[in-house]
């Protein structure tokens, strides 16, 4: 059984400056979305945490109810949900998602 809830979602969020929700890891992205969503979190220069929601059938339903949003990626920069992989492709090309990533490192 997962141990997976909205809380355990919160505290990673909480616990990460920079944290991806997406199919598979890092260096093995299991969709495009994810994979042109993490490309845009390295082209910022920040370190980010990514959890795949493959590792565990409780890790989606609970990321949904933590943000009633029902797709994936999820990104989350300094505690804040900013959306998925479209959003942050429109956030990075008008500059707003590096400041916010470099807010979120400056209070480091």
């Amino acid at each position: 059984m997962s141990d997976w809830n909205a809380d355990k979602v919160k505290q990673l969020v909480e616990k990460n400056k920079v944290i991806i929700f997406g199919k598979g890891t890092k260096m093995q992205p299991m969709c495009g979305f994810t994979a042109r969503a993490m490309e845009i979190l390295v082209r910022c220069g920040k370190p980010f945490e990514a959890v795949n929601i493959f590792e565990d059938e409780g890790i989606r339903p609970a990321l949904i109810s933590f943000t009633s949003w029902p797709t994936t990626p999820q990104i989350f920069v300094n505690g804040e949900f900013l959306g998925g992989g479209d959003t942050i492709a429109e956030m990075y090309e008008s500059g707003e998602l590096q400041q916010k990533m470099d807010a979120a490192f400056a209070s480091a």
